[in-house]
């Protein structure tokens, strides 16, 4: 391996398993926006898994040499350089998608910043746009397994504006900016994926 790169052992795990479901959920997908790619390891497994779509990559500026090591690595033609992207900026500087991905963001944003996130999906997605949001959710205000319960202490004892969140008060988010529930998929390791379809 590349030694510029950087590596998540989280996304070599769970990559497959999204991509099993992303394939459904973005079958009728063409231009797709990750909110942020990380590593880059997602992207490239993404692009590679679904030829039919564009794979757009974003992140915040001292991610991207990664995400750029992956993506000239796999030498794929249908995901593009990444994009620097903060999801507290008024305006997204992003060409028009259909879909939006992201995984593992909303424990480690502050709440506002969750806020901010789905305004801008609000901005940006067309009507029956699609938004899958990948990770680990709390229900009824209870964490759904011991490891979940340890992994919440960890990052508030880390960042205490951080955690995981309410799958409840995600979803009341996501009508609030006009998106509308399309699944719950139950996801290995105690994770969850959730989809909206953009309806006004």
């Amino acid at each position: 391996m590349n030694r510029e790169k950087p590596f998540s052992q989280a996304c070599e795990n769970n990559k497959a398993s999204i991509l099993a479901v992303l394939q459904k959920e973005f079958a009728n997908v063409r231009q797709v926006l990750e909110i942020g790619s990380g590593t880059g390891q997602h992207a490239v497994h993404f692009a590679a898994g679904m030829p039919w779509l564009v794979w757009q990559p974003s992140d915040r500026a001292e991610n991207l040499p990664g995400i750029r090591a992956w993506r000239a690595e796999a030498g794929l033609a249908n995901l593009r350089e990444p994009l620097e992207l903060d999801v507290e900026q008024l305006h997204w500087l992003v060409l028009a998608v259909d879909a939006v991905f992201s995984a593992n963001t909303s424990h480690i944003m502050s709440w506002p910043q969750v806020e901010c996130l789905f305004t801008g999906l609000g901005r940006l997605l067309p009507k029956a746009g699609v938004f899958c949001l990948y990770g680990p959710f709390n229900y009824g205000g209870r964490h759904t397994s011991a490891s979940n319960a340890e992994f919440d202490a960890m990052l508030r004892r880390r960042d205490p504006a951080s955690g995981l969140r309410d799958a409840q008060a995600i979803q009341h988010l996501a009508r609030t900016v006009g998106l509308e529930t399309l699944a719950d998929h139950a996801m290995p390791a105690n994770n969850r994926l959730l989809c909206w379809r953009k309806t006004a």
